[in-house]
């Protein structure tokens, strides 16, 4: 079958229903994209389906077919990072790591579609899971992407554009 993802268009050769995780990781070693519960609880898979967060554990690929996938793979690179993974940095979000590309993905969806969020709309956006707690600099690290966004500091790759990458970003 064949998909779009981080604007290439590319064949998977997969059973239809095979979670898009897989596919992802698997097939075609996009690897940033972590497999974490694989009950869609924890959002360690989190992708972009057309702009929406999704988490693609529950995904079947088939039901992706014709839309635009983008991974954490698109949101940014070494060279120029994404002002979300400037201000996860800044912000010191990380602590393990593991939930991190998931975490970039859901506060980059939040950002597409509300650039100014409150702190009610980031804690309704973000359901993912951290084991290391960082939910409070997930937070501040939100605002501070929201504010160099809105500044014009830095273009969010939400607008479409695809950086190229040699990697994960988290």
């Amino acid at each position: 079958m064949e998909l779009q993802i981080n604007g290439q268009r590319t064949q998977a050769d997969a059973d239809p229903a095979t979670p898009l995780l897989w596919v992802l990781r698997d097939q075609l070693n996009l690897t940033g994209t972590k497999f974490g519960c694989g009950i869609a609880a924890c959002g360690a898979c989190t992708v972009h389906v057309d702009g929406q967060a999704v988490r693609s554990c529950v995904t079947q690929v088939s039901s992706v077919q014709g839309k635009d996938i983008r991974t954490i793979e698109s949101l940014g690179s070494a060279e120029k990072p994404h002002a979300l993974q400037q201000a996860w940095i800044a912000e010191q979000v990380p602590q393990c790591g593991y939930c991190q590309s998931g975490m970039l993905m859901a506060a980059a969806a939040l950002l597409a579609r509300t650039p100014k969020p409150t702190d009610a709309d980031i804690d309704a956006a973000m359901s993912n899971i951290c084991r290391c707690g960082t939910y409070q600099r997930v937070r501040a690290a939100i605002h501070r992407a929201a504010n160099s966004v809105s500044s014009g500091a830095t273009k969010s790759a939400s607008n479409g554009a695809v950086p190229k990458t040699t990697g994960s970003a988290a």
